[in-house]
């Protein structure tokens, strides 16, 4: 059984979710509810959970300010937050687990069975970081930056440090600067294509996303573009016209 603590400070939004989770998770046995800061460092440091469900934003501070109180975090995490478009690409880019209001049954479902699926507690230290940078860096701009897991590691890079990202089955490649070997991720490069394509990178065949930044020459003979780091990669016909329109806007 997952013990589990719900923080949130809307007494009914918790009192929901831990419906919803005796109605779909027979794993779980909900402890303890928060409704804040306080009482969530609180109830974790007494009752020592397995998981806990935390919100973002509450009267008296964050989700993140507990964590930051937390050392070690010996519990995995799943964040419950309002929609906000800079949070939830901050949520991917950073590998972090989050569910969104209001809270979809399924979705809970899902994200408690894939916790329960963790071995270990997931690197949530360099997670935060990362999203932390990246919530906060379509103000100052920062460089964002991107958690890559592995089956045995977790790398944490800038984003512009992403050469080109390649499909390959059920797991997408990532060549990275600076980096002798190929970064293997088990995901789909769809799981990718719309993170990246806001950010530089520009998507040139089914199996193939470049990262702008790093193209030197594009052969509009043999559909190749050539990158800096000495690679080639083959440009659909179809995606021809997206990286003829690049080369456009830089001779401008």
């Amino acid at each position: 059984m997952l013990r589990t603590i719900i923080v949130d400070d809307e007494s009914p939004s918790r009192e929901t979710i831990e419906q919803m989770l005796n109605l779909y998770c027979n794993n779980v046995e909900v402890v303890a509810h928060a409704d804040g800061v306080r009482s969530g460092i609180k109830a974790i440091k007494k009752h020592e959970p397995d998981l806990v469900l935390l919100d973002i934003k509450m009267p008296d501070g964050t989700g993140f300010d507990i964590l930051r109180q937390m050392d070690p975090i010996n519990f995995k995490v799943i964040f419950i937050t309002a929609y906000e478009e800079y949070a939830v690409k901050a949520f991917k880019f950073s590998a972090l687990d989050y569910l969104l209001k209001p809270i979809d049954p399924e979705e809970l479902k899902e994200a408690v069975e894939k916790s329960n699926k963790l071995i270990e507690k997931d690197n949530i230290d360099l997670k935060l970081n990362a999203f932390l940078n990246n919530y906060y860096s379509e103000s100052d701009n920062n460089t964002k930056k991107i958690v890559l897991k592995t089956t045995d590691s977790i790398f944490l890079f800038e984003l512009e440090d992403i050469v080109h990202v390649e499909a390959d089955g059920n797991y997408t490649r990532f060549s990275v600067e600076g980096e002798k070997e190929d970064i293997l991720v088990s995901k789909p490069l769809r799981d990718f294509s719309n993170l990246l394509e806001s950010n530089d990178f520009l998507k040139i065949h089914q199996s193939h996303i470049i990262n702008t930044r790093y193209v030197r020459r594009f052969d509009r003979d043999q559909f190749i573009c050539y990158m800096k780091d000495g690679s080639k990669i083959p440009v659909s016909h179809r995606n021809k016209d997206k990286l003829m329109k690049m080369f456009k806007g830089l001779s401008k």
